[in-house]
């Protein structure tokens, strides 16, 4: 081996290791991450029964996340927060999550050092994927939270006009508030899950003693949205001041739909704008080729005619 590659796998390795000190030690958990991979490879050892590689998966994640959990409870928090907001209810979901991200940096580790000192690519470009890779273990996770996040609000956006439209008939009916929340969350789940599921969560909390305006209030909270947020300050506002409910809910459904309305004109006016690139970088070069081509072709050709004689005039020889 030669001594740039030593010299190359060095810096890897020192910039992969301070960053990973730096995150074990801000969390304040660094010490026991031998011990929690003793326990890990203690149970392995023990096991009887051979298991899939998603149940050791399943095991080993979290435990590895408890490793790298920030100590801070505001830095939990919101981390906990986050994930709540993207759907993820599970008690769990922390420390996979943290799992999965400190899985992903130490395999960027195991491969950087395996591809340089196997020799089957150049030092620098193995060292480049392994880095790429740390990054994408650094960065990806918190991209994909708020991509899955922004789905989630995209699917509730779109189906909270249609549940208030249902929860207006039952209120019309005759039925009191938390029986028509519970009936359309029964109704709507076969048109949108997700909505359905929500409110079904509403809908218990309510029965556990919670008013309707402060279980509405959670569910803002869950899925951070502004509509959401407006709908449980109506009906904290009606129940506060004896309001018509059945007007405000109609009155807030068209307020719902007219934002809904003008979010896709405005979608539809951006459109105009984000063609103009595609334009510009692949039709435009193509119509100048054709256009252009038969005239830098005559041109050429005149240059080569004028050209021809005056060349010919130049070498011949003087009498």
């Amino acid at each position: 081996m030669d001594s740039e590659t030593v010299i190359m796998l060095g810096i890897f390795a020192a910039t992969v290791g301070l960053a990973l000190f730096a995150g074990l030690s801000l969390s304040g958990r660094g010490r026991k991450l031998s011990a929690r991979l003793d326990e890990l490879s203690g149970k392995a050892e023990r096991s009887e029964k051979p298991e899939s590689v998603g149940k050791i998966a399943r095991a080993a994640l979290p435990k590895l996340g408890k490793v790298i959990v920030p100590n801070n409870e505001v830095e939990r928090n919101r981390l906990s927060t986050r994930l709540v907001q993207a759907g993820l209810y599970n008690r769990q979901a922390m420390y996979v999550f943290l799992g999965v991200k400190l899985s992903i940096l130490m395999l960027a580790l195991v491969m950087g050092g395996v591809m340089t000192l196997s020799g089957a690519t150049p030092p620098a470009h193995s060292l480049g994927a392994a880095l790429g890779l740390f990054m994408a273990g650094m960065i990806g996770p918190g991209m994909w939270l708020d991509r899955r996040k922004k789905k989630r609000q995209i699917k509730l956006r779109r189906a909270l006009p249609d549940a208030l439209d249902v929860l207006m008939i039952c209120l019309e009916g005759g039925l009191s508030f938390q029986s028509s929340l519970k009936r359309v969350a029964e109704e709507i789940v076969s048109a949108h899950a997700l909505l359905g599921y929500e409110l079904r969560i509403v809908d218990r909390e309510v029965q556990l003693g919670r008013s309707p305006g402060e279980a509405l209030l959670h569910f803002a909270q869950r899925t951070d949205l502004d509509e959401a947020l407006s709908l449980s300050t109506v009906i904290g506002q009606s129940e506060r001041f004896g309001a018509s409910l059945v007007k405000s809910l109609k009155s807030h459904s068209e307020t719902l739909r007219e934002r809904r309305k003008q979010q896709a004109e405005e979608l539809a006016q951006k459109a105009a704008t984000k063609m103009l690139f595609p334009t510009l970088f692949c039709i435009f070069p193509a119509i100048f080729v054709i256009l252009l081509a038969p005239a830098v072709f005559q041109t050429m050709a005149a240059f080569g005619n004028a050209s021809g004689p005056a060349s010919a005039a130049s070498v011949a020889p003087r009498r």
